[in-house]
């Protein structure tokens, strides 16, 4: 292939040997003329090029632009390999970019990027919801025009980022907890890395508050226990009130005994997530031991209803349902009045679900405190609870089991008529 450089003498020759011959022939003027004409051709053809490779550079299709022949042939066509090859880096970078924007929203971490006046460079949509940004409206506004918080005003402004801040009723409802550490990088900027952790305050509040609750509950039947035992030891009692004192002891420790049997029963069950084994459970055997149980603790002090409306068992744990559905009855039993009615009854609806209800006739529950009937010693009345010998344990239990059970606890009552709570099993869990 010839040159560039061999070509534009190639031309330059044949001009001047035309010139030559036209001079020679026709004179100087028009030689010259010859001459010029000549050189003028490449010249032409150039700026015809130049034209249409200004059309293509405006459109940004150069790539596209079909390749001249001859002095323009090679320098079009490397200028359309650099063009590609400058194309097809830039889409590389800006895949990656992509990448890293998606990997970046995906977190379940806020991040905000500030510069270094603390200016929003980028935020992704997790801190937008956490602090009710929009990032196309608030891009390039400083952080704390927008988050007027003084504790994080105070955060940002002393710049020792080595300890994160915690700040509480965050979000849309006012209901999170973030913890959020800043990050220097690049020059004078900062990654602001935001964690939702809500669940884990919670986690800690219901913490200390089991701890608290548990030694609350401990604590009355010690005392108890401890005021007999210096009594007993301190005095000289007769045999009825010894006796008397003795019996009362012992309640005081069944109590503690009871409270410990849940406390274990409650935290095998959280610790097993796995479903409960299906083992067939006969419903009319299950029946039959409740109503024992519940003659036994009532005393004669209730009304008992016991219906079957099926014979069709239940596959699962025996020893956890049974578990369940005495909580229930216990429950009925502890907080209805003497001469109440309980009415217990095992059917299957019309979706083909077991049902166990407990009905009783007891002072009802206040709506608000419905929702939170399953949570460990919550009590309407506690002192009332209390007298009852209830551990404050024993729906959070239930719950735990009709989790496990894929089964669902509902609760409806209302104050002065009385309460029901049933157990809705899934049709998986039922048998023959």
């Amino acid at each position: 292939m010839i040159s560039a450089l061999s070509r534009f003498i190639l031309i330059i020759c044949v001009a001047f040997i035309v010139s030559f011959i036209v001079l020679a022939n026709w004179g100087n003027e028009w030689g010259i003329a010859a001459g010029i004409f000549i050189l003028s051709i490449p010249l032409i053809y150039s700026y015809i090029n130049l034209a249409r490779l200004g059309r293509y550079i405006q459109n940004d299709s150069l790539e596209n632009m079909p390749l001249p022949s001859g002095l323009w042939e090679e320098i079009f066509f490397r200028l359309q390999r650099l063009i590609k090859n400058l194309k097809q880096r830039m889409g590389q970078i800006e895949q990656q970019h992509d990448h890293f924007i998606e990997a970046f929203q995906a977190s379940p971490n806020g991040i905000v990027m500030l510069d270094e006046n603390d200016q929003i460079e980028w935020c992704n949509s997790i801190a937008e919801h956490f602090f009710g940004l929009i990032f196309k409206r608030d891009a390039m506004q400083r952080i704390n025009f927008l988050i007027r918080r003084p504790e994080f005003i105070h955060y940002l402004n002393r710049r020792h980022f080595d300890e994160p801040l915690l700040i509480e009723r965050m979000g849309p409802d006012s209901s999170l907890s973030l913890m959020m550490q800043a990050f220097p990088f690049g020059q004078n900027r900062h990654l602001l890395l935001i964690q939702n952790v809500t669940d884990l305050q919670k986690a800690d509040a219901m913490r200390r508050d089991f701890v608290a609750n548990v030694s609350h509950e401990m604590r009355t039947p010690i005392t108890v226990l401890m005021g007999f035992l210096e009594t007993v030891q301190s005095l000289e009692l007769a045999k009825e009130q010894r006796d008397q004192y003795f019996e009362m002891m012992m309640s005081q420790a069944q109590r503690m005994k009871s409270l410990v049997e849940d406390l274990l029963t409650l935290a095998n069950l959280e610790a097993n997530t796995q479903p409960a084994v299906t083992n067939v459970v006969k419903s009319e055997t299950l029946m039959a031991l409740l109503r024992n149980d519940a003659e036994a603790l009532s005393k004669g002090k209730h009304q008992f209803s016991f219906e079957i409306d099926s014979t069709q068992s239940i596959l699962g744990d025996e020893r956890e349902i049974l578990s369940a559905f005495s909580n229930l009855v216990s429950n009925a039993i502890r907080y209805t009045p003497d001469g109440g009615k309980i009415n217990v009854k095992w059917s299957v609806n019309h979706q083909g679900q077991g049902e166990f209800a407990v009905s009783d006739t007891g002072p009802g529950i206040a709506s608000e405190h419905l929702s939170r009937l399953t949570e460990r010693f919550y009590r309407v009345d506690r002192s009332r609870s209390r007298d009852t010998g209830g551990t404050g344990l024993g729906l959070a239990i239930v719950k735990h089991i009709a989790s496990r059970h894929q089964a669902q606890l509902m609760i409806e009552s209302t104050p002065g008529k009385g309460s029901t709570f049933m157990l809705r099993i899934p049709r998986e869990r039922l048998g023959n």
